[in-house]
C-alpha cells in the first residue's frame, strides 16, 4: 500500500494564468492593491472563474474583503462544466497545487459531509479538467499568505440541481456558514452573451446591446442582493440569464435562507462588473463578471 499524498495539479496554470508563482504574485497583488476594503470581513463572496487576464482586476474586489485573521476555513462552490452532475461531489485529491503555495483539503468536514450520503467522489481527472474552483486557488492562497499555515479548503463541485436539492444542500452547508472562521467562495461569471453562447436576449429599450446585458445583469445581481433564493429562480426562469454558477448561488441564497430563520442578519453587496468586451452586433460575444461580498452582523 503506498501513502502517497493525492495531489490535484495547477492544471490551468501557464493558459488561464501564469504558471510562475512570482509574476502570479506581483499581478495579485496589483489588482488587490487597487481595490478598497469596505465589507470585511466577509462570509461568502461571488467572484468570477474567467482567465485572469479577462477577470482578475474584477475578482480583487470579491478577494479584498477576505478577512484571513479570522478564516480558517475555505469553501469554494464551482459550477460543473464537462461532467454531468445531478448532485454535488467531492475531490479524490488531499492537496490542491497553485504557483504560489500548496492548499490542504480539510479531511475532518469532507468526513462529514461523507457522511450525509448526498455527495459523489469526482474523478482527478474530472477534477483537474475543470476550472470553476481552480481559478479561485491561486487568490484564495494569496488573501490568505499572512496565515497560510492555519487554514484549509473545502471544494465542492456543485452539479445541475433541481430547486429543491439546492434548498437541500443550502440547509446542510448553513451550519457552516454560520460560523465566523469559514469563507464561502461561489464561483460564477455572468452573462455569457452571443450566438456561440446560444443566448442573444436584447432589450432594444436599453440602447446598445452590451447596455441591455447590463441591464440584465445588474437586475440578477440585484435579486441576488435581496438574498431570497425564490426571486432568483423566477429570474432565471424569466431571462434564462447564462450565469453559470446559478446553482452554487442557489445554494449560497438558501443557506441564507435557512439561517435568516434563526435570526441571524446578512447583507450582501456588489461591488465590481465588468464584461470582457462591449456587444454591439449579432457577430459580437462576450462574458460578464461580478464580484460581491455577504457579511454577517
Amino acid at each position: 500500500m503506498s501513502n502517497r499524498v493525492v495531489c490535484r495539479e495547477a492544471s490551468h496554470a501557464g493558459s488561464w494564468y501564469t504558471a510562475s508563482g512570482s509574476q502570479l504574485n506581483a499581478q495579485l497583488e496589483g489588482w488587490l492593491s487597487q481595490v478598497p476594503s469596505t465589507v470585511r470581513p466577509a462570509r461568502a463572496i461571488i467572484a468570477p472563474h474567467a482567465g485572469y487576464t479577462y477577470c482578475g482586476s474584477c475578482a480583487a474586489y470579491a478577494y479584498k474583503q477576505v478577512d484571513p485573521s479570522v478564516t480558517r476555513r475555505v469553501f469554494i462552490l464551482g459550477p460543473s462544466h464537462h461532467v454531468p452532475l445531478s448532485r454535488c461531489a467531492l475531490s479524490p485529491a488531499e492537496i490542491y497545487r497553485t504557483p504560489i503555495y500548496d492548499l490542504k483539503i480539510d479531511q475532518k468536514v469532507y468526513a462529514d459531509l461523507w457522511k450525509t450520503g448526498m455527495f459523489e467522489r469526482m474523478s482527478i481527472q474530472t477534477d483537474e479538467d475543470e476550472h470553476s474552483i481552480e481559478m479561485h486557488l491561486p487568490y484564495t492562497a494569496k488573501a490568505m499568505e499572512s496565515h497560510k499555515d492555519e487554514f484549509s479548503i473545502v471544494p465542492v463541485l456543485v452539479g445541475a440541481l433541481s430547486e429543491s436539492k439546492e434548498q437541500e444542500y443550502g440547509k446542510l452547508f448553513s451550519k457552516y456558514l454560520a460560523d465566523p472562521a469559514n469563507l464561502f467562495v461561489i464561483s460564477s461569471d455572468f452573462c455569457h452573451w452571443g450566438q456561440r453562447f446560444r443566448y442573444t436576449y436584447y432589450d432594444e429599450s436599453q440602447g446598445e446591446i452590451y447596455r441591455s446585458i447590463e441591464h440584465l445583469d445588474k437586475m440578477g445581481m440585484g435579486i441576488i442582493e435581496q438574498l431570497d433564493p425564490i426571486s432568483f429562480s423566477n429570474y432565471l426562469k424569466k431571462y434564462h440569464n447564462t450565469i453559470c454558477g446559478r446553482h452554487p448561488i442557489g445554494v449560497l441564497l438558501n443557506a441564507v435562507a435557512e439561517l435568516k430563520k434563526t435570526g441571524v442578519d446578512m447583507n450582501f453587496s456588489f461591488l465590481n462588473y465588468a464584461q470582457s468586451s462591449q456587444c454591439r452586433n449579432w457577430q459580437d460575444s462576450s462574458v460578464s463578471y461580478a464580484a460581491g461580498a455577504l457579511t454577517v452582523h
